[in-house]
């Protein structure tokens, strides 16, 4: 899997010691990240994408879509990776539910 790494690099203008720093990692493991050679850790996904101000699947090469117009709080996130597990059915109550909740508040 080819990532993003080394072309959201230069698009910032960054050089492989600065983006290391700012990683906490040395310069030789930008150079692996960026060559496919070493999978950044979860930790390191959340930096870059915080870093170049995009998505972890257009990091690592999963989509072409790099658009962050929106930023979901850590509680949004959630609730989104968990409905995603969710199955049809599950999904209808969830939605049936949020809308109680929030007909209820009105």
């Amino acid at each position: 899997m080819e990532n993003r790494i080394k072309e959201l690099r230069k698009k910032h203008r960054m050089s492989q010691i600065y983006l290391s720093i700012e990683l906490e990692v040395s310069q030789e493991t930008v150079s692996a990240y960026e060559k496919g050679k070493y999978y950044p850790s979860f930790q390191t996904l959340l930096k870059l994408s915080k870093i170049f101000n995009s998505s972890i699947d257009y990091i690592m090469g999963l989509t072409d879509i790099n658009d962050f117009s929106v930023t979901l709080s850590q509680e949004e996130s959630i609730l989104l990776n968990l409905y995603g597990k969710l199955n049809e059915i599950q999904k209808e109550k969830a939605l049936a539910y949020l809308q109680g909740l929030y007909d209820s508040k009105n």
